[in-house]
């Protein structure tokens, strides 16, 4: 565990700025840049308008391809976003009468992206007219080459970044592409997708053609761009949160239904967070284990007979998954034993490849090893060429993880084969004999970078005052959800006096501590025997805490779940 330095978030805007709310909230919210009341009425009116670049051409070429019955294929990514991306596409256009099919490319086959391969492929399966990517595409020039000599005309749909000049398809829309002045970059792939396909409903509604409600499948936009850790701007927190009351009152697809059943979760207690942690990876496990299809089929299910099923394969998947994943992340926590790092001692990124680790988990890994040791890691997989291994990236707040391996591919060309991805996360195809000198450039790289960034930071909204540590401060707070990326769910800080402690099954520890105004409160520190050295004769704690609620026997009360303990 690396060592942490505690500190305040930053203010983004002034405090005093929002009126009507208690000094507690409006210091919450100008720590995330809050600075209107209307920033907090997450209401499908705010969304952004659709000023993305390419949407017009975009949005009449599919237009005309539904009334003149031609055939269109939809080519998806293999995760969360890309699977709810095509699902979207595929339901939405179905409502309006096109004649759609989809393809995901097999991860170990063929990797990622519309490549000459997947346009082939695409080709001789369907024949399509028209090939439209979903969170994909936007580097793909090879492969819109191919697909458009085989006749189609090609429509790219993405959010990754990119600094070079896009592809020359029919229509690119793409918020990060060079030019577009759409206000929100953060819209994850399913977010461009339900922006395309909303405004190509009300194009058809307003010339009386046949058209879709696209409301009903905001479900599907706020699990894909939850689960792909999209930036919460405001337009994504308005996405996420009306797919969420969805979700709670009953009204989403079967297939996520389906998925929260198995999970054992009640859709009306649903909070956002689950979307990335309950339903995301059980849908994800897909595309890592076995083919998106798999995913694909359980979110277009029409009834729940059809979908549990798929949702119970989903499950298993995802059991393996995990016990794949722990088994690569042990082995590489043995290797970095072996070398003998210590904290102190760490490289600047750690980057790691053994030839018999599962392509679908070193994501995962990757993030576990940059949770647990905050620095970038990137970790390698055989590809099934036995010439190329394909790596996964994940980085920590201040290091752009694709930048940097951009860097890398312009100092030492024939170091990098295929990149592409975010900031946090990215993905790169390198050849095998050229891994230790990749690593030997890396390393350097951000070895470079200011050294401060290596510091494991918990940030906090402060300490919250004594009067506020109730219940209702709790569903306060969650009325200002969804919570998540680059809008942190609050977390606080204080100096408490214990007045009992007990471990509960030898790991989790149970604190009673004594508030300045005279009432008492419980905390909870999960797994902390593994984690903390706690010392029971010293009668005062610092904590670092999320406020939860306790229901135990029909009695609710707050507690504190630590984040963090030092005495």
């Amino acid at each position: 565990m690396s060592k942490l330095l505690i500190q305040q978030r930053p203010y983004l805007t002034r405090p005093e700025y929002l009126q009507g709310v208690a000094p507690f909230i409006a210091d919450l919210l100008a720590r995330r840049g809050v600075s209107s009341a209307q920033e907090l009425e997450l209401k499908l009116k705010h969304l952004h308008a659709p000023t993305l670049k390419g949407m017009q051409q975009a949005i009449e070429l599919i237009d005309q391809a539904i009334d003149a019955h031609k055939k269109i294929v939809i080519v998806g990514d293999y995760d969360a976003d890309g699977a709810t991306s095509t699902a979207l596409m595929v339901l939405a256009l179905r409502d309006m009468g096109a004649d759609v099919e989809y393809l995901v490319p097999d991860r170990f086959k063929y990797g990622y992206g519309l490549t000459p391969a997947i346009a082939d492929l695409a080709f001789v399966s369907f024949t399509p007219d028209v090939l439209i990517t979903v969170d994909n595409g936007i580097s793909s020039h090879a492969g819109v080459a191919q697909a458009q000599a085989h006749g189609m005309q090609v429509i790219i749909t993405d959010h990754h970044l990119t600094t070079k000049e896009t592809p020359q398809a029919e229509a690119v829309v793409n918020p990060n592409q060079l030019g577009c002045e759409f206000p929100s970059k953060a819209l994850a792939g399913v977010g461009v997708a339900f922006y395309v396909l909303a405004n190509l409903a009300s194009m058809r509604k307003k010339n009386a053609k046949s058209t879709a409600n696209l409301s009903q499948y905001l479900d599907l936009v706020a699990l894909g761009t939850y689960a792909d850790v999209a930036s919460l701007d405001l337009n994504n927190r308005i996405l996420i949160d009306a797919g969420l009351k969805r979700i709670q009152q009953g009204l989403c697809r079967p297939g996520i239904s389906a998925l929260l059943d198995i999970a054992g979760r009640d859709p009306a207690q649903l909070k956002a967070p689950d979307l990335g942690f309950v339903v995301g990876p059980r849908l994800n496990a897909a595309g890592r284990m076995e083919t998106m299809d798999i995913g694909i089929e359980c979110l277009i299910a029409a009834d729940l007979s059809t979908a549990y099923p798929i949702a119970q394969q989903l499950n298993q998947l995802n059991i393996e998954r995990r016990q794949v994943e722990g088994q690569i992340k042990q082995e590489a926590l043995a290797e970095l034993e072996y070398i003998q790092l210590d904290q102190d001692n760490l490289p600047a990124a750690l980057i790691m490849f053994e030839q018999h680790w599962h392509q679908g988990v070193i994501g995962i890994v990757a993030g576990r090893l940059k949770e647990q040791f905050h620095r970038p890691a990137i970790v390698f997989a055989a590809d099934e060429d036995g010439v190329h291994i394909k790596g996964s990236a994940r980085s920590i707040e201040g290091i752009h993880i694709r930048d940097s391996i951009e860097r890398i591919a312009e100092l030492h060309p024939h170091l990098v084969s295929h990149f592409g991805g975010h900031a946090a996360a990215a993905g790169l195809t390198i050849q095998k004999q050229h891994f230790s000198e990749f690593k030997t450039a890396f390393e350097a790289l951000i070895a470079a970078q200011d050294e401060s960034l290596f510091q494991a930071t918990i940030w906090t909204d402060g300490e919250l005052p004594d009067s506020a540590i109730n219940v209702e401060t709790v569903d306060l707070l969650q009325n200002l959800s969804p919570w998540g990326q680059k809008f942190p769910a609050p977390v606080y800080e204080g100096l408490f006096k214990i007045l009992d402690y007990r471990w509960l099954k030898d790991v989790h520890l149970k604190l009673k501590l004594a508030l300045e105004n005279g009432l008492m409160v419980d905390a909870i520190a999960f797994n902390a025997a593994e984690k903390y050295e706690f010392n029971p004769m010293q009668d005062q704690i610092r904590l670092v805490y999320e406020l939860d609620k306790n229901e135990f026997r029909g009695n609710v009360s707050v507690q504190l779940r630590v984040l963090h303990l030092a005495q």
